[in-house]
């Protein structure tokens, strides 16, 4: 069974900056969509970045573009997410998340991964 591994968050104050890392337990496929979601008490999962590992293309929501960057090392099977400028409004649990042999056409629903992580608590104050 995969098991994908979170670490890195904390808390810090607005206008500072974290990185998410995300272990997977297997080899991946060449061809998969990796993401981030986060969840914050009483709002729905969204989707934050994705990446689709064949291709290395990205997708970002809106409220993260400019400020978050995802990115992968294949020899590590670890993928990462760079938060910097970060706003109270960031803070939520992150989660990562894998749809193996699936190209995402953008930030795709929590509905599109079959394995997630357990989550990591990001919280920024102002």
């Amino acid at each position: 069974q995969v098991q994908l591994v979170e670490s890195g968050g904390g808390s810090v104050q607005a206008g500072g900056s974290l990185r998410l890392s995300c272990v997977v337990s297997k080899y991946t496929y060449g061809s998969d969509c990796m993401a981030w979601f986060r969840q914050a008490p009483g709002k729905e999962r969204e989707g934050v970045a994705v990446l689709n590992t064949g291709d290395a293309s990205t997708y970002y929501a809106d409220s993260v573009k400019g400020r978050f960057t995802i990115s992968q090392d294949n020899a590590k099977n670890t993928l990462f997410l760079q938060m910097n400028s970060l706003k109270p409004e960031d803070t939520a649990v992150y989660y990562c998340a894998a749809a193996f042999r699936t190209l995402c056409a953008g930030v795709v629903g929590a509905r599109s991964f079959g394995s997630w992580g357990q989550g990591t608590q990001v919280t920024v104050s102002s």
